[in-house]
């Protein structure tokens, strides 16, 4: 199944558009739709959060890295501030998404 998203208005696809195409390509009712979308959402943020790896088969893998603490500089007044230790979300493109990306 191939999803057309060339109508869209902005240049973004948003969580509303997603469910909106479920709703005309599947025949999810509007209600169904949303709800499916923001599960789907929920389901990669609490396991991101929990610290598990998200990897989506043709499409990428999102990860969690740990950032070491480092020294840091204000740019405005040049003073040193610390940056603490933080936790990012890394998202690497499949292979299959790169090509298709590349045309």
């Amino acid at each position: 199944m191939e999803i057309a998203v060339g109508s869209l208005e902005t240049p973004a696809l948003t969580k509303a558009q997603l469910a909106d195409l479920l709703f005309e390509q599947i025949g999810l009712n509007k209600r169904e739709s949303k709800d499916m979308v923001d599960a789907f959402f929920d389901l990669v943020s609490t396991s991101l959060v929990e610290g598990t790896d998200v990897k989506i088969s043709g499409f990428g893998n999102f990860q969690i890295r740990v950032k070491a603490p480092r020294p840091g500089r204000n740019p405005r007044t040049g003073e040193a501030i610390p940056i603490e230790a933080r936790r990012v979300v890394t998202f690497h493109a499949s292979h299959k998404l790169k090509e298709q990306i590349q045309g």
